[in-house]
Protein backbone atom coordinates (compact mmCIF):
# COMPACT_ATOMS: atom_id res chain seq x y z
CA UNK A 1 0.00 0.00 0.00
CA UNK A 2 1.11 3.56 -0.67
CA UNK A 3 2.54 5.63 2.16
CA UNK A 4 0.25 8.51 3.17
CA UNK A 5 1.48 11.57 5.07
CA UNK A 6 -0.40 14.40 6.74
CA UNK A 7 0.81 17.79 8.02
CA UNK A 8 -0.52 19.09 11.34
CA UNK A 9 -0.37 22.17 13.52
CA UNK A 10 -1.15 22.71 17.21
CA UNK A 11 -0.63 26.38 18.04
CA UNK A 12 2.96 27.18 17.03
CA UNK A 13 3.88 23.49 16.91
CA UNK A 14 4.02 21.67 13.58
CA UNK A 15 4.21 17.94 12.94
CA UNK A 16 4.06 15.32 10.19
CA UNK A 17 2.33 11.98 10.72
CA UNK A 18 1.93 8.68 8.93
CA UNK A 19 -1.69 7.79 8.23
CA UNK A 20 -2.45 4.43 9.81
CA UNK A 21 -6.24 4.32 9.87
CA UNK A 22 -7.87 5.02 12.22
CA UNK A 23 -4.78 6.65 13.72
CA UNK A 24 -2.05 9.14 12.85
CA UNK A 25 1.47 8.16 13.91
CA UNK A 26 3.68 11.19 14.54
CA UNK A 27 7.19 11.34 13.06
CA UNK A 28 10.16 12.28 15.20
CA UNK A 29 11.79 15.68 14.67
CA UNK A 30 9.82 16.37 11.48
CA UNK A 31 7.90 19.61 11.12
CA UNK A 32 7.10 19.51 7.40
CA UNK A 33 6.96 17.20 4.41
CA UNK A 34 9.27 19.71 2.73
CA UNK A 35 11.97 19.07 5.35
CA UNK A 36 11.39 15.31 5.18
CA UNK A 37 11.74 15.30 1.38
CA UNK A 38 14.94 17.33 1.53
CA UNK A 39 16.38 14.94 4.11
CA UNK A 40 15.42 12.05 1.85
CA UNK A 41 17.41 13.63 -1.00
CA UNK A 42 20.41 14.36 1.21
CA UNK A 43 20.55 10.82 2.55
CA UNK A 44 19.68 9.11 -0.71
CA UNK A 45 16.86 7.30 1.10
CA UNK A 46 13.38 6.45 -0.11
CA UNK A 47 10.86 8.88 1.32
CA UNK A 48 8.54 6.09 2.51
CA UNK A 49 11.46 4.31 4.22
CA UNK A 50 12.59 7.50 5.92
CA UNK A 51 9.07 8.16 7.20
CA UNK A 52 8.87 4.63 8.59
CA UNK A 53 12.26 5.10 10.26
CA UNK A 54 11.07 8.28 11.97
CA UNK A 55 7.75 6.83 13.15
CA UNK A 56 7.29 7.19 16.90
CA UNK A 57 5.04 5.47 19.40
CA UNK A 58 2.88 8.59 19.69
CA UNK A 59 -0.44 8.24 17.88
CA UNK A 60 -3.51 10.45 17.50
CA UNK A 61 -7.08 9.46 16.81
CA UNK A 62 -7.62 10.57 13.20
CA UNK A 63 -11.37 11.14 13.43
CA UNK A 64 -11.42 14.20 15.77
CA UNK A 65 -8.51 15.73 13.84
CA UNK A 66 -10.30 15.17 10.53
CA UNK A 67 -13.56 16.60 11.84
CA UNK A 68 -11.89 19.68 13.37
CA UNK A 69 -12.59 18.64 16.99
CA UNK A 70 -8.96 18.35 18.06
CA UNK A 71 -6.32 20.83 19.15
CA UNK A 72 -4.39 19.52 16.16
CA UNK A 73 -5.41 21.14 12.87
CA UNK A 74 -4.76 19.78 9.39
CA UNK A 75 -2.48 21.86 7.17
CA UNK A 76 -2.29 21.73 3.37
CA UNK A 77 -0.68 18.41 2.45
CA UNK A 78 2.41 20.32 1.24
CA UNK A 79 3.76 23.81 1.85
CA UNK A 80 7.04 25.65 2.01
CA UNK A 81 7.26 26.29 5.76
CA UNK A 82 9.63 29.27 5.48
CA UNK A 83 8.89 31.01 2.17
CA UNK A 84 5.37 30.54 0.83
CA UNK A 85 6.27 32.31 -2.41
CA UNK A 86 8.69 29.48 -3.21
CA UNK A 87 5.75 27.16 -3.84
CA UNK A 88 4.32 27.64 -7.33
CA UNK A 89 0.74 26.48 -7.90
CA UNK A 90 -0.21 25.72 -11.50
CA UNK A 91 -2.22 23.33 -13.61
CA UNK A 92 -2.89 21.68 -16.93
CA UNK A 93 -6.31 22.06 -18.52
CA UNK A 94 -8.23 20.28 -21.28
CA UNK A 95 -6.78 16.93 -20.26
CA UNK A 96 -10.16 15.21 -19.76
CA UNK A 97 -12.96 14.95 -22.30
CA UNK A 98 -15.53 16.16 -19.76
CA UNK A 99 -13.73 19.43 -19.11
CA UNK A 100 -13.19 19.97 -22.83
CA UNK A 101 -16.92 19.50 -23.43
CA UNK A 102 -17.72 21.98 -20.65
CA UNK A 103 -15.32 24.50 -22.15
CA UNK A 104 -16.71 23.91 -25.67
CA UNK A 105 -20.22 24.55 -24.37
CA UNK A 106 -19.06 27.59 -22.42
CA UNK A 107 -17.46 29.37 -25.38
CA UNK A 108 -19.32 28.11 -28.43
CA UNK A 109 -22.31 29.89 -29.95
CA UNK A 110 -22.67 27.20 -32.57
CA UNK A 111 -22.90 23.47 -32.13
CA UNK A 112 -22.16 20.41 -34.14
CA UNK A 113 -19.67 20.60 -37.00
CA UNK A 114 -15.88 20.58 -36.75
CA UNK A 115 -15.78 24.04 -38.32
CA UNK A 116 -17.47 25.41 -35.21
CA UNK A 117 -15.09 23.84 -32.69
CA UNK A 118 -13.70 26.28 -30.14
CA UNK A 119 -9.97 26.66 -29.62
CA UNK A 120 -10.45 24.70 -26.39
CA UNK A 121 -11.84 21.63 -28.14
CA UNK A 122 -9.19 21.91 -30.84
CA UNK A 123 -6.50 21.88 -28.13
CA UNK A 124 -8.08 18.84 -26.49
CA UNK A 125 -7.96 17.04 -29.84
CA UNK A 126 -4.30 18.00 -30.26
CA UNK A 127 -3.66 16.34 -26.93
CA UNK A 128 -5.67 13.28 -27.88
CA UNK A 129 -3.64 12.92 -31.09
CA UNK A 130 -0.20 13.91 -29.78
CA UNK A 131 -0.19 13.99 -25.99
CA UNK A 132 1.17 10.47 -25.48
CA UNK A 133 4.53 10.38 -27.26
CA UNK A 134 6.75 7.30 -27.27
CA UNK A 135 9.37 7.08 -24.53
CA UNK A 136 12.15 9.58 -25.09
CA UNK A 137 10.09 11.81 -27.37
CA UNK A 138 8.25 15.08 -26.71
CA UNK A 139 4.54 15.34 -27.37
CA UNK A 140 2.25 18.28 -28.04
CA UNK A 141 2.06 20.89 -25.30
CA UNK A 142 -1.05 20.89 -23.09
CA UNK A 143 -2.82 24.03 -21.91
CA UNK A 144 -0.98 25.46 -18.89
CA UNK A 145 -2.13 27.97 -16.30
CA UNK A 146 -0.78 29.69 -13.19
CA UNK A 147 -2.85 29.81 -10.00
CA UNK A 148 -0.52 31.66 -7.65
CA UNK A 149 1.92 30.84 -4.88
CA UNK A 150 1.65 28.71 -1.78
CA UNK A 151 -0.15 31.50 0.06
CA UNK A 152 -3.26 30.52 -1.92
CA UNK A 153 -3.32 26.91 -0.69
CA UNK A 154 -6.10 25.99 1.71
CA UNK A 155 -6.31 22.92 3.91
CA UNK A 156 -9.05 20.38 4.52
CA UNK A 157 -11.98 22.00 6.37
CA UNK A 158 -10.89 25.52 5.39
CA UNK A 159 -12.97 27.94 3.32
CA UNK A 160 -12.42 28.74 -0.32
CA UNK A 161 -13.09 32.44 -0.80
CA UNK A 162 -14.98 34.11 -3.63
CA UNK A 163 -13.51 37.65 -3.53
CA UNK A 164 -15.59 40.77 -4.03
CA UNK A 165 -14.27 41.31 -7.55
CA UNK A 166 -15.11 37.76 -8.66
CA UNK A 167 -18.24 36.80 -10.55
CA UNK A 168 -18.35 33.23 -9.29
CA UNK A 169 -16.45 30.40 -7.66
CA UNK A 170 -16.68 26.80 -8.79
CA UNK A 171 -15.11 23.51 -7.75
CA UNK A 172 -12.74 21.50 -9.93
CA UNK A 173 -12.13 18.06 -8.46
CA UNK A 174 -8.63 16.95 -9.42
CA UNK A 175 -5.46 15.17 -8.44
CA UNK A 176 -2.37 17.36 -8.10
CA UNK A 177 1.28 16.35 -8.36
CA UNK A 178 3.67 17.63 -5.69
CA UNK A 179 7.28 18.29 -6.69
CA UNK A 180 10.55 19.43 -5.11
CA UNK A 181 13.47 20.80 -7.14
CA UNK A 182 16.72 19.20 -6.00
CA UNK A 183 20.01 21.10 -5.44
CA UNK A 184 21.00 19.84 -8.91
CA UNK A 185 17.89 21.48 -10.45
CA UNK A 186 16.23 18.09 -10.99
CA UNK A 187 12.44 17.96 -10.52
CA UNK A 188 11.52 15.26 -8.00
CA UNK A 189 7.94 14.04 -7.66
CA UNK A 190 7.24 13.68 -3.94
CA UNK A 191 3.73 12.33 -4.40
CA UNK A 192 0.16 13.27 -5.30
CA UNK A 193 -2.78 14.71 -3.40
CA UNK A 194 -6.48 15.35 -3.84
CA UNK A 195 -7.32 18.90 -4.82
CA UNK A 196 -10.09 21.40 -5.42
CA UNK A 197 -8.69 23.73 -8.08
CA UNK A 198 -11.53 26.29 -7.67
CA UNK A 199 -11.94 28.86 -10.44
CA UNK A 200 -14.21 31.70 -11.59
CA UNK A 201 -16.07 30.03 -14.45
CA UNK A 202 -18.60 32.84 -14.92
CA UNK A 203 -15.79 35.30 -15.57
CA UNK A 204 -14.06 32.89 -17.95
CA UNK A 205 -17.32 32.33 -19.82
CA UNK A 206 -17.36 35.97 -20.92
CA UNK A 207 -14.31 35.28 -23.11
CA UNK A 208 -11.81 32.45 -23.02
CA UNK A 209 -9.00 35.05 -22.91
CA UNK A 210 -10.14 35.68 -19.33
CA UNK A 211 -9.04 32.14 -18.44
CA UNK A 212 -5.69 33.31 -17.03
CA UNK A 213 -7.18 35.70 -14.48
CA UNK A 214 -10.12 33.38 -13.70
CA UNK A 215 -7.56 30.91 -12.33
CA UNK A 216 -5.99 33.39 -9.88
CA UNK A 217 -8.01 32.11 -6.94
CA UNK A 218 -7.25 30.11 -3.82
CA UNK A 219 -7.53 26.32 -3.92
CA UNK A 220 -7.51 23.37 -1.54
CA UNK A 221 -5.31 20.28 -1.31
CA UNK A 222 -5.17 17.31 1.00
CA UNK A 223 -5.80 16.20 3.59
CA UNK A 224 -3.21 13.54 2.74
CA UNK A 225 -0.15 13.36 0.50
CA UNK A 226 0.20 9.95 -1.13
CA UNK A 227 3.67 8.67 -1.96
CA UNK A 228 3.86 6.72 -5.24
CA UNK A 229 0.12 6.23 -5.75
CA UNK A 230 -1.60 4.30 -8.51
CA UNK A 231 -2.47 6.83 -11.23
CA UNK A 232 -3.78 4.80 -14.12
CA UNK A 233 -7.56 5.03 -13.76
CA UNK A 234 -8.68 6.51 -10.46
CA UNK A 235 -12.40 6.57 -9.63
CA UNK A 236 -13.84 9.23 -7.38
CA UNK A 237 -16.86 11.20 -6.31
CA UNK A 238 -17.57 14.92 -5.97
CA UNK A 239 -20.58 16.30 -4.09
CA UNK A 240 -21.97 19.70 -3.12
CA UNK A 241 -24.10 20.05 0.00
CA UNK A 242 -26.26 23.07 0.82
CA UNK A 243 -28.10 23.45 4.14
CA UNK A 244 -27.55 19.78 4.83
CA UNK A 245 -28.93 18.60 1.48
CA UNK A 246 -26.95 17.32 -1.49
CA UNK A 247 -27.65 19.61 -4.45
CA UNK A 248 -25.26 17.97 -6.91
CA UNK A 249 -23.00 14.94 -7.01
CA UNK A 250 -21.27 12.96 -9.68
CA UNK A 251 -18.89 10.01 -10.07
CA UNK A 252 -15.60 11.15 -11.55
CA UNK A 253 -12.47 9.50 -12.85
CA UNK A 254 -8.92 10.65 -13.47
CA UNK A 255 -5.51 9.13 -14.15
CA UNK A 256 -3.40 8.55 -17.23
CA UNK A 257 -5.88 6.16 -18.84
CA UNK A 258 -8.57 8.85 -18.56
CA UNK A 259 -6.47 11.70 -19.97
CA UNK A 260 -5.32 12.71 -23.42
CA UNK A 261 -1.80 13.52 -22.15
CA UNK A 262 0.60 11.17 -20.43
CA UNK A 263 1.93 12.20 -17.03
CA UNK A 264 5.44 12.23 -18.52
CA UNK A 265 4.35 14.69 -21.21
CA UNK A 266 2.59 16.98 -18.73
CA UNK A 267 5.64 17.01 -16.48
CA UNK A 268 8.02 17.74 -19.36
CA UNK A 269 6.04 20.73 -20.53
CA UNK A 270 5.88 22.15 -17.01
CA UNK A 271 9.52 21.68 -16.10
CA UNK A 272 11.04 22.50 -19.51
CA UNK A 273 11.10 26.14 -18.31
CA UNK A 274 14.33 26.90 -16.47
CA UNK A 275 12.41 29.16 -14.09
CA UNK A 276 10.48 26.09 -12.95
CA UNK A 277 13.67 24.30 -11.93
CA UNK A 278 15.03 26.54 -9.19
CA UNK A 279 16.68 24.41 -6.48
CA UNK A 280 14.63 24.35 -3.30
CA UNK A 281 11.30 25.35 -4.89
CA UNK A 282 8.09 23.39 -4.46
CA UNK A 283 5.47 22.90 -7.17
CA UNK A 284 1.82 21.89 -6.86
CA UNK A 285 0.46 21.06 -10.32
CA UNK A 286 -3.18 20.16 -10.97
CA UNK A 287 -3.73 17.54 -13.68
CA UNK A 288 -7.22 18.55 -14.80
CA UNK A 289 -10.87 17.88 -13.99
CA UNK A 290 -13.28 15.28 -15.32
CA UNK A 291 -16.39 17.45 -14.87
CA UNK A 292 -17.63 20.67 -13.28
CA UNK A 293 -20.91 21.41 -11.52
CA UNK A 294 -20.85 24.75 -13.36
CA UNK A 295 -21.29 22.85 -16.61
CA UNK A 296 -24.59 21.50 -15.26
CA UNK A 297 -25.94 24.85 -14.12
CA UNK A 298 -24.91 24.79 -10.45
CA UNK A 299 -23.77 28.08 -8.89
CA UNK A 300 -22.03 27.91 -5.51
CA UNK A 301 -22.85 30.29 -2.65
CA UNK A 302 -21.62 30.99 0.87
CA UNK A 303 -22.00 28.05 3.20
CA UNK A 304 -21.93 25.36 0.51
CA UNK A 305 -19.77 22.35 1.33
CA UNK A 306 -17.72 20.64 -1.39
CA UNK A 307 -16.45 17.10 -0.84
CA UNK A 308 -13.95 15.44 -3.19
CA UNK A 309 -12.81 11.85 -2.84
CA UNK A 310 -10.54 9.77 -5.08
CA UNK A 311 -10.02 6.10 -4.21
CA UNK A 312 -6.55 5.39 -2.86
CA UNK A 313 -5.92 9.00 -1.85
CA UNK A 314 -7.06 8.86 1.75
CA UNK A 315 -10.01 10.56 3.38
CA UNK A 316 -12.12 13.00 1.37
CA UNK A 317 -11.14 16.64 1.00
CA UNK A 318 -13.83 19.00 2.30
CA UNK A 319 -14.00 22.72 1.60
CA UNK A 320 -16.64 25.28 2.48
CA UNK A 321 -17.43 28.29 0.29
CA UNK A 322 -17.16 31.83 1.61
CA UNK A 323 -18.31 34.69 -0.65
CA UNK A 324 -17.23 38.25 0.17
CA UNK A 325 -20.17 40.30 1.41
CA UNK A 326 -18.65 43.64 0.37
CA UNK A 327 -18.05 44.84 -3.20
CA UNK A 328 -14.56 45.13 -4.56
CA UNK A 329 -12.79 48.38 -3.73
CA UNK A 330 -10.74 50.42 -6.16
CA UNK A 331 -7.02 49.71 -5.81
CA UNK A 332 -4.94 52.76 -6.59
CA UNK A 333 -1.21 52.92 -7.07
CA UNK A 334 0.91 55.49 -5.27
CA UNK A 335 3.86 56.83 -7.29
CA UNK A 336 7.27 56.93 -5.65
CA UNK A 337 8.28 60.57 -5.33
Amino acid sequence: MSTRLIQLRKGPERAVALVEEPHLRLLAETESVYALANESLERGARLSSLAAEKATGEVLDYEPVYEGRSKWRILPSIDHPDEGARCLVSGTGLTHLGSARDRQSMHSHNSGSDENLTDSMKMFRWGRDGGRPPAGEIGVSPEWFFKGTGSGLRAHNEALEIPGYAEDGGEEAEIAGVYLISPQAQPIRIGMTQGNEFSDHSFEKRNYLYLASSKLRNCAIGPELVIDPEFDSVPGQVAITRDGHCVWSKPIRTGEAEMCHSLRNIEHHHFKFAGHRRPGDLHVHFFGADCLSFGEGVRLSSGDLIQIHFEGFGRPLRSSVSAADVPSQLVSVTPLK
